[in-house]
């Protein structure tokens, strides 16, 4: 009886608990699409914030001269070089998706 037990618990159990999380593994690495458009709004959000602490300091650099504004890299080309590409990817997506 002992040996039966023993070889349903490495031929069957055994595999399948493996197999078990295996598969656990690989669904949990991906994300899915409501993390994707979660990430999307974020992002939009972002933007959006970023362009709006520049209209401010423009605002207030103009009303006072000797402002300096609290960044240190404001309305950065590099900054916007890496959303331009960022936005290039998401359109890529979308368009892959469709």
């Amino acid at each position: 009886m002992e040996e039966v037990l023993a070889i349903v618990a490495i031929f069957i159990a055994l595999p399948w608990i493996v197999l078990h999380y295996i598969t656990k593994w690989k669904t949990s690495a991906t994300i899915t699409t409501d993390d994707e458009a979660l990430l999307e709004e974020l992002y939009n959000l972002a933007k959006r914030l970023d362009e709006r602490m520049d209209t401010v300091e423009r605002l207030v650099s103009s009303d006072n001269p000797d402002f300096r504004p609290a960044r240190l890299a404001y309305d950065s080309e590099q900054d916007n070089q890496q959303l331009r590409e960022l936005e290039q990817l998401i359109a890529e997506k979308k368009g892959a998706a469709k």
